[in-house]
């Protein structure tokens, strides 16, 4: 059985809105998935201003609602600040004992200068 000319149309019409009702909801798709936003907190919790509060004599879940953010960032924002006390009050030690980490310390006087014995050897070998 072959086609008549209106039957190719309408086949082709088919197509074509197949074609852009697929369009469509690929758009759709893509325009929902660049819109949606992700679970967690999209801008930082400003542990100054937590700290502040905490320090004023507020409890977390006080700081934490009038903040309008989690109990565990307050507690985040509490850990951060500990850790930071912590890493200042080294370092100051350091400073006052003069001492510098481990890590940092600077290379012995050995292994800067050559030793006489390694020195002797190239000041025979040269010609007087």
């Amino acid at each position: 059985m072959a086609l008549t000319g209106a039957g190719v149309k309408e086949k082709m019409l088919r197509k074509k809105l197949a074609l852009a009702a697929a369009a469509a909801m690929l758009v759709t798709t893509v325009a929902f998935a660049v819109n949606t936003r992700p679970a967690y907190a999209a801008t930082k919790v400003d542990c100054d201003a937590v700290m502040n509060e905490l320090n004023s004599g507020k409890k977390a879940k006080e700081v934490a609602k009038d903040l309008s953010i989690s109990t565990s960032s307050v507690y985040r924002c509490k850990r951060h600040a500990k850790e930071a006390a912590k890493a200042e009050t080294k370092s100051s030690l350091a400073a006052k004992t003069g001492k510098e980490p481990p890590a940092m310390s600077a290379p012995s006087s050995a292994m800067s200068a050559p030793s006489p014995a390694m020195a002797a050897p190239a000041a025979a070998a040269s010609p007087k």
